[in-house]
């Protein structure tokens, strides 16, 4: 099977931001010669292809969204087990005190964290989340501080390097980490590559770090690992006492609570 010029081209481009996890148009110009629009177009056409997020002046990796076939929207798993997040959310949020820095990634329990926080005074909430900094924004007690960077779709979520520069910039107290899946020896996945990026420098930012997800979260794996079990302060979910990951956690002195 012969290959075109313009295909060549984009596999060699397709190469250079798996390797970096980004590119410039510069970049491409340099390295394979192009004219900037040809390079552009090629950047077009490869994200509506699903291979790439466009950014100002390049496009970031996005680990391959075609590979991503598991991943709900946030409109379609929004009110699946609502009522067990919702306990979820209000023990997490019961954790929260007056001055506190609060981590909010992405996610429908996370969404729920939110809300209940909406009452508290004096904190402050960074978060990568268009919706949860939407739902804060008429909280008179609460400052919110929303990440830049490149919109998912599929979760709201803001991601990139210019979500990372500025997170590199920020001192939280409490993170609270929502995930995909949770499995003893593959920890806390997510479905995204770049949203995972985001989870880890928020969580390395914070002095405690709090998982929250319901029971349907467990035994799954997503595609990329955030990090082990044991690397989190603490625990917050409805899973049944008895299970593996109580004992996991007591092993691990990670603290676990159960709603």
């Amino acid at each position: 099977m012969e290959y075109s010029k313009s295909e060549l081209r984009r596999t060699k481009i397709m190469n250079m931001i798996k390797k970096n996890g980004k590119i410039s148009v510069q970049e491409i110009t340099g390295v394979i010669g192009c004219s900037e629009a040809t390079a552009r177009r090629d950047l077009d056409l490869m994200e509506k292809e699903g291979q790439l997020i466009r950014t100002i002046g390049g496009a970031v990796y996005e680990g391959g969204s075609k590979i991503n076939q598991d991943e709900v929207p946030f409109v379609d798993k929004q009110l699946d087990q609502q009522p067990d997040k919702q306990k979820i959310a209000e023990a997490a949020a019961a954790l929260v005190v007056d001055g506190d820095v609060i981590g909010l990634t992405g996610g429908t329990t996370t969404f729920l964290i939110a809300m209940a926080l909406k009452h508290h005074k004096n904190i402050t909430v960074v978060t990568n989340a268009v919706n949860i900094a939407f739902e804060l924004a008429d909280a008179e007690g609460i400052q919110v501080v929303l990440t830049g960077g490149v919109m998912r779709s599929q979760s709201y979520e803001l991601i990139g390097p210019l979500a990372e520069s500025v997170i590199q910039k920020i001192n939280l107290s409490k993170m609270f980490l929502g995930v995909d899946g949770v499995a003893s020896e593959r920890g806390f996945t997510m479905h995204s590559e770049l949203e995972v990026r985001i989870a880890q420098q928020l969580s390395e930012r914070s002095s405690e770090v709090y998982a929250v997800f319901d029971q349907s979260k467990l035994e799954k794996t997503a595609l990329f690992t955030i990090m082990p079990l044991k690397e989190v302060t603490g625990i917050i979910t409805n899973v049944h006492a008895d299970s593996w990951l109580q004992q996991l956690c007591d092993k691990e002195h990670v603290q676990l609570q159960l709603v």
